[in-house]
């Protein structure tokens, strides 16, 4: 892997209006230069709120027909508090879950599926008098709002909804016979795994829940055997429902003491309403993309919307059902992919903020310890298959055919955003020991052969049904790139680790990865030969990029492991599909990638992208949809190995784009132009000071680099065609070819026509 520096940068700023002066003469192609005493900026045509909202209104999920499964229908959502609105198949209603991220068992006892697994809360239902007829629903993605009617055989109601703070607020009135009726149904506190098995052995039910009113506030409190307590308020006020849930652990009353306040305090549904919209409005700001694909735009923009709705970074890491949670054999964490693919579309789109994964693996760093056995908790750490929002899992020892290796690919993303704000802090207080701690637990493991190789005991590639005698390349990608990572780091910190000479020996006498005639194996003696969903033999193609398509002496083998991978059918699921998308693009092979991605969104495969942009298969799965951002992000912007590269693998059929502030590792804002098949002008901000080494793709004359005071740009161009910049922290560079372009950010024209999400 290539391996660049990298410099600590702050948060995005914007631009405004200026015109640029008429390029420079350059003496050949390959001159970069920038004309002196010429100041520029961009024109951002999506400043104001009218422009965005406009656009943004334009990516709305819509309703013509009345949703009656959880995946047809609105969602909602703060991070924690999370609701799915569709048909009540009690009352023929309306159903308004209520779900919560926090609230989960808490008796490890009985494992992550079932002892410290999340719990449900309750639903609401909204009633109406008569039979339901007719909808008209439209979920607001600039509000982050549902709106719209309910017509019936007796009259409409009228119906608004958002979550906010821990909130849950509707309003609703009713015209002709109507009337508006909200009933709150609290579920059982039992592990919704039950859809799929029998409790365990020595399993109790929870107690069940008891109901009191304090005023006109109404409580659910739900006890739990293992200590603590859920309680969910609610009241009604005129038109206005207002509803919070709140749990606690160890105490069994502060939840109930919690969940009465914050109602209590909550503001009516306008004020309410503004500060929601405020802290939505903000957000949007931060990026932009616009790309001619109106339903695959739509989609990237709700995904937005939907990591939004489920995390944030002072709150608890998504659960593989987000906050919204639905029967599921799966209602934990999994940290064996899932965890990972929800969070890699946070960094492009610059919205570190939402960043739970980093906060928990900070926060519960004693527990990631005392996951691994007694005898390696000195040096050691680790997190098993699944686990609580606390990563209460043990973690299996290599040797065993467990998987050893899923802390370390959960640190790869941590380390991306590091590598995406280049905040020393994160690398310092999280990367670095936990990295460090997560190696060790395979130091101690990894012994010589008669080859002179270190070699791996038997561990277990994620999903595939035959574990390797020993070297699963799937550890084998994640020690190399753990072991890099750390010798960087070291440097960086300016650390002298007393490890560094062993890092430097696993780097220089770690077994290669097995391979065959078909490319990359599972792992020693094990070929993939069964189709395999999972691409967890493939990662150190992607997602770490250790061997990748700018090594050609590569190129043959990723191809025909990719093509084999997919060949053997039968297993493949939606990140089948999204993860050979952003191999693809790595190769730069856009049309192809494009091609993979479509496949996720094709009815017609057995499982496809349901109505509201969710996904599921034997539950709700939510890291597959925003995985397919991130292959979109992959065709626009890439920035693995030090080096940002611009509209790397856009498909043929789209001769336009616009990236707006979109981040990239180096902490750089990149804003860049295409029209017509060509790049137009890249315009690039230094959060960091860090050396800027881009290949940018601009065509049609010499290129220009020029600062935004107008001076020249300190650049040189490598053997293989990276321009490289000296760019000081919150300076901004910008390149173009030929004549002076527009700099303009807009939207681009639809090319390609779609439907609306949702049940238009």
């Amino acid at each position: 892997m290539t391996s660049r520096r990298a410099v600590l940068g702050s948060a995005l700023a914007g631009t405004t209006l200026a015109a640029l002066p008429e390029a420079a003469q350059a003496a050949d192609s390959s001159s970069v230069i920038g004309p002196g005493g010429h100041r520029w900026k961009l024109r951002n045509r999506m400043e104001s709120d009218g422009a965005w909202a406009d656009f943004l209104r334009k990516q709305d999920l819509v309703w013509r027909r009345l949703p009656t499964l959880w995946h047809e229908g609105p969602f909602l959502g703060d991070g924690r508090l999370g609701s799915m609105v569709y048909r009540d198949p009690e009352t023929k209603g309306i159903r308004f879950t209520v779900q919560h991220g926090e609230v989960q068992d808490h008796r490890p006892e009985f494992g992550s599926g079932w002892g410290t697994c999340r719990l449900p809360v309750g639903h609401l239902t909204l009633d109406p008098v008569g039979t339901i007829s007719a909808v008209d629903w439209r979920l607001s993605l600039w509000n982050a709002e549902l709106t719209g009617t309910i017509s019936t055989d007796k009259g409409t109601l009228t119906l608004s909804a958002l979550i906010h703070d821990g909130i849950l607020a509707a309003r609703a009135t009713a015209d002709g016979d109507e009337e508006v009726r909200w009933t709150f149904h609290p579920e059982e506190a039992v592990s919704p795994r039950k859809i799929s098995e029998a409790p365990p052995a020595g399993y109790a039910a929870n107690p069940p829940w008891t109901t009191r009113t304090s005023g006109d506030m109404e409580q659910v409190l739900q006890p739990l055997l293992g200590g603590g307590q859920t309680a969910t308020a609610y009241r009604r006020s005129g038109d206005t429902l207002l509803l919070g849930v709140a749990h606690s652990y160890p105490s069994d009353t502060r939840a109930g003491e919690l969940s009465l306040r914050k109602v209590q305090r909550a503001a009516p549904y306008r004020a309410l309403r503004a500060l929601h919209t405020r802290w939505w409005h903000a957000f949007y700001r931060k990026s932009f993309v616009s790309i001619p694909d109106e339903r695959l735009q739509s989609f990237h923009w709700i995904q937005l919307y939907k990591v939004a709705s489920a995390s944030r970074a002072d709150g608890p890491v998504m659960a593989t059902c987000g906050p919204w949670l639905e029967p599921t054999p799966w209602p934990a964490v999994w940290w064996n992919l899932n965890v990972q693919l929800e969070y890699w579309l946070i960094h492009g789109s610059n919205h570190l903020e939402l960043d739970s994964l980093a906060t928990t693996l900070r926060q519960n760093q004693q527990q990631l310890i005392a996951n691994v056995p007694a005898a390696y908790r000195s040096d050691s750490a680790g997190v098993g298959r699944s686990s609580d929002m606390f990563a209460n899992r043990s973690a299996p020892t290599p040797g065993s055919g467990g998987e050893s290796g899923n802390l370390t690919w959960a640190l790869h993303n941590v380390w991306l955003s590091y590598r995406h704000t280049m905040d020393e802090a994160l690398l310092r207080d999280t990367v670095f020991p936990l990295l460090r701690r997560t190696i060790n637990y395979y130091l101690h493991f990894l012994q010589p052969d008669s080859d002179g190789k270190l070699h791996l005991p038997s561990t277990l590639s994620p999903e595939y049904p035959v574990v390797p005698p020993k070297d699963t390349n799937y550890d084998l990608a994640l020690i190399r790139w753990g072991c890099t990572t750390l010798l960087e780091a070291a440097e960086r910190l300016g650390v002298d680790d007393p490890l560094k000479p062993r890092w430097q020996e696993v780097l220089a006498k770690l077994t290669p990865y097995p391979v065959d005639e078909n490319g990359f194996m599972i792992g020693a003696d094990t070929p993939y030969a069964q189709s395999h969903r999972h691409y967890s033999h493939l990662l150190m193609v992607y997602p770490l990029y250790l061997v990748n398509w700018e090594q050609p002496e590569q190129r043959e083998l990723i191809e025909k492991s990719i093509v084999h991978w997919h060949a053997v059918t039968g297993s493949h699921r939606g990140y089948s599909y999204t993860g050979a998308a952003s191999m693809y693009a790595m190769m730069g092979r856009g049309s192809t990638a494009l091609e993979y991605l479509k496949k996720f969104f094709d009815p017609s495969t057995r499982y496809p992208c349901r109505a509201n942009t969710h996904y599921t298969e034997a539950g709700p799965v939510i890291e597959t949809p925003l995985s397919a951002s991130q292959s979109l992000h992959d065709m626009l912007c890439q920035s693995w190995g030090g080096v940002v590269r611009i509209f790397p693998a856009v498909p043929d059929s789209w001769a336009d784009a616009t990236l707006h502030d979109f981040r990239t590792q180096g902490a750089f804002l990149v804003s860049a132009v295409r029209r017509g098949g060509a790049t137009r002008f890249v315009r690039v901000r230094s959060l960091a000071g860090e050396r800027l080494e881009i290949r940018h793709g601009l065509t049609g004359g010499p290129v220009t680099a020029v600062l935004d005071d107008g001076s020249r740009a300190r650049t040189h161009t490598t053997d293989d065609g990276t321009l490289v910049i000296e760019l000081a922290k919150g300076r901004e560079v910008l390149l173009y070819a030929g004549a002076r372009p527009e700099l303009d950010i807009a939207p681009v024209a639809v090319s390609e026509p779609g439907e609306p999400w949702g049940l238009p």
